[in-house]
């Protein structure tokens, strides 16, 4: 073993123990990686850097852009609608269902993208309906990452893949290649995951309602005297329709209702004290319905008029972080708009620390009676052209800038769903390779004003872009060290007179259990050549153990940590860890038992 060999392991070790233990984010460890090869002698500059330029690096990046149009257009969320039909369904009835559909859409569209919308659906029908979402919620994550695994777009992990295979001049999969294999996986999971539900938690509302409080503002909102919301129930309302948003109190006259039913009829100038994220509240702001922190006092309804709406034309939402010096510290909320400088309107605030019974508490207070302490945000409203003088304050600084675009029209859906059809239907008949569908989609989006750049380079997760550049460069640096011919050589000693299928079980077990950990793209990327390196050398078919890398990365289902989605249901506080543990720890078991004789079948 040469000492070159050594730092390259020595490398792959430490960023295997980097990002299981996650001391950094993973794109700065791939940074890291990259540089240390290079300054190690094992790659040249231009190698160094040429994972920015690779072709799976691309495509990934025009997939991540069609996705961000698909979702600002409305795509994702006009294919879900119908879904909410399923409520009639008994329950174990609608978990298949639910997935099913999930894994389908996935199969095209990012598998972040769609749970997060089917998270959307479930949080209404769990509110309206009663239905568990702790039952679905968990099932749809495993969904999403079964049919992600279906096709060759379907995860980016399938695309990385990909990319290595055509670096070592091997033959590239097509889309649908291993799509019979996928739907196999997929049918095997739905079934598993359904019998074993009733180990599921059921969830209850005040989860759910509590999901996001940390990304959420307490305000209060009035109804103008010409809404057409006057005599309609409060569940015919954004205010009980929007699962971001939360109804504390009712105040009607002097006379304040906690909790109120959704029966509840709308008055004019009926008061609610709410917890809203910025959209919501950005939208209320906007409607012909509500005027957001309009009243100076809980017990006294303001006088709404006309000149009153014609204020200065805000244009801007922005998160403002109350720091040391500030004017406003210790001041009530009710009396804020004095102390705010240049026209800043405030809409909402939240604190800088969440307590237990975070709204149990603020529904015994008054809102407005609220003191603004250091470390506070605050959800203000400013002028265009005074931005400037807000993010350079050295008593408030700029958290967030949101930028909420107008809603897509009929039309902008059509044509990006049209686009989306055309990229599948170009790389489906291979007409062209993925990347060039992929920017013609991208190309297309933009010529029709679908997506702007200014959106893409605020929405395009960078973090994935630069892990995948910064990790290609490790299959380089293996091959200029030898250090793939020593893992072929000493991989064909050990499995020399194993029998094909013994082999692939445990090629498949040993990447499953990396991927529980570890990024499931750094995983592929580190596996696929010693994979290739194993078949060439005992001159067995490719393909086969090819698979076993790509469907055993994406299956991390035992952990939390192991997939996105699944890290995004955890942190909901529905699930805990012996749930993915035993749950997906038995499909996994499953699966790799299922996907050693279907892929040794191949050889």
């Amino acid at each position: 073993m040469t000492i070159e060999i050594i730092i390259v392991f020595s490398v792959l070790l430490l960023s295997v123990v980097l990002f299981a233990l996650e001391v950094f984010p993973i794109d700065k460890i791939a940074f890291f990686i990259m540089v240390s090869l290079l300054v190690f002698g094992l790659l040249s500059p231009e190698e160094a850097i040429s994972g920015f330029s690779s072709p799976a690096t691309i495509s990934i990046l025009c997939l991540m852009i069609i996705a961000i149009g698909l979702e600002d257009n409305g795509v994702i969320s006009w294919l879900s609608q119908g879904l909410q039909k399923l409520k009639i369904l008994p329950l174990l009835l609608i978990i298949p269902l639910f997935m099913f559909i999930t894994g389908t859409v996935s199969s095209f569209i990012s598998t972040t993208a769609v749970v997060i919308v089917f998270i959307k659906i479930i949080t209404d029908l769990a509110r309206n309906y009663k239905i568990p979402k702790g039952k679905l919620l968990l099932p749809i994550s495993f969904a999403g990452i079964l049919g992600g695994s279906c096709t060759l777009m379907g995860t980016s992990t399938n695309l990385i893949v990909n990319s290595v295979i055509k670096k070592e001049g091997l033959e590239p999969f097509t889309f649908f290649e291993f799509s019979k294999y996928g739907l196999i996986f997929l049918v095997i999971g739905i079934v598993v995951v359904t019998a074993l539900s009733f180990l599921l938690p059921t969830g209850n509302t005040e989860d759910l309602d509590v999901l996001d409080k940390n990304n959420r503002y307490l305000t209060t909102v009035q109804i103008k005297e010409d809404s057409e919301l006057i005599d309609k129930t409060l569940e015919e309302t954004i205010l009980f329709k929007e699962d971001k948003i939360k109804i504390l109190k009712l105040i009607r006259g002097y006379k304040t209702t906690k909790s109120p039913g959704k029966y509840i009829k709308i008055q004019a100038n009926d008061v609610f004290v709410i917890s809203g994220d910025a959209k919501s509240l950005f939208d209320m702001k906007n409607s012909d319905h509500y005027l957001v922190n309009h009243t100076l006092e809980e017990n006294e309804i303001a006088t709404i008029t006309d000149e009153k709406q014609k204020e200065a034309n805000y244009t801007k939402i922005v998160d403002l972080v109350v720091l040391p010096g500030s004017a406003l510290i210790n001041k009530r909320f009710s009396d804020i708009k004095s102390y705010m400088i240049n026209g800043a309107k405030p809409l909402g605030f939240r604190k800088r620390t969440i307590m237990p019974n975070f709204y149990e508490r603020m529904m015994q207070v008054k809102i407005n009676d609220q003191t603004i302490t250091l470390g506070d945000q605050l959800l203000v409203e400013i002028p265009e052209n005074r931005y400037f003088e807000f993010s350079s304050s050295e008593y408030m600084t700029v958290n967030k800038d949101y930028d909420f675009t107008i809603k897509s029209s009929r039309f902008k859906r059509n044509i990006t769903f049209s686009i989306l059809l055309l990229v599948i239907g170009l790389a489906a008949t291979s007409i062209v390779p993925i990347i060039t569908s992929a920017l013609i989609g991208c190309s297309l989006l933009l010529a029709f004003n679908c997506i702007t750049l200014g959106n893409i380079y605020k929405k395009v997760n960078w973090e994935i872009i630069f892990l995948l550049a910064g990790m290609i460069p490790i299959g380089i640096a293996m091959s200029n060290s030898g250090a793939d011919k020593f893992l072929t050589a000493n991989l064909l000693e050990i499995c020399m007179g194993q029998k094909p299928f013994i082999i692939i079980g445990i090629l498949f077990l040993t990447t499953m259990i990396i991927s529980g950990f570890v990024s499931n793209n750094a995983t592929a990327i580190i596996i696929t050549p010693i994979a290739i390196a194993l078949a060439q050398g005992m001159n067995l078919p490719v393909k086969p153990f090819i698979l076993a890398v790509l469907f055993a990365s994406n299956f991390s289902f035992f952990t939390p940590m192991g997939f996105q989605t699944n890290t995004i249901i955890y942190g909901m506080n529905i699930y805990k860890f012996k749930h993915f543990f035993i749950i997906g720890g038995i499909l996994s078991i499953v699966l790799w038992i299922v996907a050693t004789f279907v892929l040794s079948s191949m050889l």
